[in-house]
């Protein structure tokens, strides 16, 4: 019955390996060994915008996908239960809510602390640019600087900003601010997601013998939760502050779950994409692009940052080429089903979309899509189509609130670094840049990259 059950199924007549008709064995296998985003991204070279990839779940790569998985009806379908697994202190928070409605209601606590008007305002711009300041300080101490800490040291010194001032951290400045930047980034946490997504009773077994060693019971959610619970009043700009005055009251455990998923999302989202970005434009291929934007920049008042077309696309092609959040991020279909792409989908089947194919498989949109060319995001043609197929932040109503925020730390200081030095790769450089794939997200192998800051001379 089984058999029959799955070879009627609409997803056996789907493009795919024939193994995925009946057993997701080889997806998991793929999942544990941090290969899913290649395994997925080569069966759509090979397959095409659609492809099963196990029983009950389907990746699509297309625009079409993308409008309904995501955004049609505002937020697009609910999450499924993967995201339970970014739940902080066993408490939910806005991302890792299921159901639109709930997300809804959590959102609107506190969206006015990132819509862009709020983040472009004069105080926090002086705050990130200052950050900059430091960061370019600590790099130009010594002939070399490993700017992977040093970038993830500018991007929590940012957002806890945000979340805490004036209580935030200041691990540019601080040595004793520097563990907490490290308890984030350093952290790996793939085979502990996926062990718990698989066998979620094996690791309730094991937590209740072993006392789990992650982020959730770390000094990061204990910092978190004494701001919340009995901390000094922050200021009223901060996130913080919005939450715990807010009509609804909620309570301490889901204010410290949100504040420290903003943290953590907040401090690996401009880190790995200015470390990937700025190793790039170091290599000797790419100094005609430094270059260039170093004459855009020296050319251009401060406080037009936001407004440079050849630094918008540098930061565009960089999300596109090394987006922090590459990998799938699934949804479930409605029980009654839904048609995706011209294919009907059963109801409760998986599906999803993963940036780093929506990014390169249609050669079309993006020509020569493994090289890294900001040109082609200042071209007329097939602009609206690069935009639609652009999912660094995701899409519709559920996309990353912090958008603004990131984009606004990541121009500030690529404008402060290029605008007064040259980068160069380190003689010693010998970590490994390829993407390192966690669960929902990627970041330098090697975790490590040392460049050279060379002044240019007034």
């Amino acid at each position: 019955m089984l058999f029959l059950r799955i070879y009627r199924s609409p997803l056996t007549a789907l493009p795919g390996p024939k193994f995925t008709i009946f057993s997701g064995l080889w997806l998991m296998y793929k999942e544990f060994t941090r290969q899913r985003r290649k395994w997925l991204h080569q069966l759509h070279l090979q397959y095409g915008p659609v492809v099963r990839i196990a029983p009950n779940e389907v990746s699509f790569a297309s625009w079409d996908a993308l409008k309904e998985i995501y955004i049609s009806g505002g937020t697009g379908y609910d999450k499924t239960s993967f995201y339970d697994l970014f739940d902080n202190l066993d408490e939910k928070n806005m991302f890792t809510t299921l159901d639109k409605m709930t997300h809804a209601t959590r959102k609107k606590r506190f969206v006015d602390r990132y819509n862009k008007s709020t983040v472009m305002q004069p105080d926090l711009v002086s705050v990130v640019r200052e950050n900059a300041g430091l960061f370019i300080a600590k790099c130009t101490e010594s002939n070399s600087a490993d700017i992977y800490v040093n970038l993830h040291c500018y991007s929590i010194d940012c957002i806890s900003h945000h979340l805490f001032h004036p209580y935030g951290f200041h691990s540019l400045t601080d040595e004793s601010d520097i563990p907490k930047m490290e308890e984030i980034t350093f952290y790996d946490a793939l085979v502990e997601h996926y062990l718990q997504y698989y066998f979620p009773k094996l690791m309730a077994l094991k937590a209740r013998i072993i006392r789990p060693k992650d982020r959730q019971h770390g000094p990061i959610a204990s910092h978190v939760l004494n701001l919340v619970r009995g901390g000094p009043e922050t200021d009223s700009s901060a996130v913080l502050h919005k939450l715990k005055n807010h009509k609804e009251s909620p309570d301490d455990l889901y204010i410290a779950s949100e504040c420290m998923d903003h943290l953590l999302a907040g401090t690996d989202t401009a880190g790995d994409t200015l470390c990937m970005l700025m190793y790039h434009l170091s290599l000797p291929s790419s100094y005609p692009t430094q270059q260039k934007l170093h004459e855009e920049l020296i050319n251009s008042p401060i406080d037009t940052f936001d407004d440079l077309p050849y630094l918008d696309a540098v930061l565009k092609e960089a999300l596109r080429c090394w987006n922090p959040a590459p990998m799938s991020l699934p949804r479930r279909v409605p029980s009654d089903g839904r048609t995706i792409a011209g294919v009907f989908i059963p109801g409760d089947t998986i599906v999803s979309c993963q940036s780093y194919t929506l990014h390169r498989l249609d050669t079309e949109v993006f020509p020569n899509p493994d090289e890294f060319i900001p040109e082609r995001w200042l071209h007329d043609d097939d602009h609206t189509a690069r935009n639609q197929l652009m999912f660094a932040f995701g899409a519709g109503g559920r996309m990353c609130i912090g958008k603004h925020l990131a984009t606004l730390e990541m121009k500030v200081l690529l404008q402060e670094v290029y605008t007064h030095y040259r980068t160069k790769v380190a003689d010693d450089m010998t970590a490994c840049m390829d993407l390192d794939d966690q669960a929902i997200s990627s970041r330098p192998k090697g975790q490590k990259c040392l460049l050279q800051f060379e002044k240019y001379s007034d």
